[in-house]
C-alpha cells in the first residue's frame, strides 16, 4: 500500500497571467497530484484552493517556500493544511443542475436562495456571484449555483426558486446539466 498525504493549499494574491501555470507546474515538479481545485478572480485579486496528494511524506514548509519563490505569487497569502477527508466525491457532489439568478443588488439574496435549495434537499457543489456593469453604467448581479438536486424534487425546487427570485424582483433559471 502506498502512503498518501493530502493537503489543502489555499492561495490569495494579486491576479495576473500565469498564476495557474506556475502553481500547477511547481506542484507537478515536486511530485504532487492536484485533485479537486478551484481558481477565481475576485476584484483585482485571485483565490486558488486545491487538494494536493503526495505519494510520499513531504514537509509543508518546503512546499510553502517553493510557492513563495514563484514570481506570480509575490505578496500572496499561502496556507497549507492537512486535508483529512476522503478525496473521492460522494453522490451529492455530482452536478445535476445549474441555477442562475440575475438582476439588481438584493442584500440577503444568497442566504435566501441557498435556504430554498437546502429546503428541497439540493446540495450546492459550486457557487459564484459577480457584479456586472452594463453599457449605461448600471450594476447588475449574476449569481450561479451548480447543484445536485434529488430527481423527485426538481420541479418543485424550480418553482420555489422562481417564486423566491420573483419576490426579490430578480430573474431565475434552472437548467439540467
Amino acid at each position: 500500500m502506498v502512503n498518501v498525504e493530502n493537503f489543502l493549499i489555499s492561495i490569495v494574491g494579486r491576479d495576473q497571467v500565469g498564476v495557474i501555470s506556475e502553481v500547477s507546474s511547481y506542484l507537478f515538479d515536486i511530485g504532487a497530484n492536484l485533485a479537486d481545485s478551484s481558481y477565481a478572480v475576485l476584484g483585482e485579486g485571485f483565490e486558488f484552493s486545491g487538494v494536493v496528494t503526495f505519494a510520499a511524506a513531504i514537509d509543508t514548509m518546503e512546499i510553502e517556500a517553493g510557492l513563495n519563490g514563484l514570481a506570480t505569487l509575490a505578496g500572496a497569502r499561502i496556507s497549507i493544511v492537512p486535508f483529512d477527508f476522503d478525496t473521492t466525491r460522494g453522490e451529492t457532489a455530482t452536478i445535476s443542475h445549474t441555477v442562475e439568478i440575475t438582476g439588481g443588488d438584493r442584500p440577503g439574496l444568497i442566504a435566501r436562495m441557498s435556504e430554498v435549495l437546502m429546503d428541497y434537499g439540493a446540495n450546492i457543489v459550486r457557487m459564484s456571484s459577480k457584479r456586472v456593469v452594463d453599457e449605461q453604467g448600471v450594476a447588475h448581479y449574476r449569481t450561479r449555483f451548480a447543484v445536485n438536486v434529488p430527481a423527485d424534487r426538481v420541479d418543485s425546487l424550480a418553482a420555489a426558486l422562481s417564486n423566491t427570485a420573483g419576490s426579490l424582483r430578480l430573474n431565475c433559471t434552472m437548467e439540467p446539466v
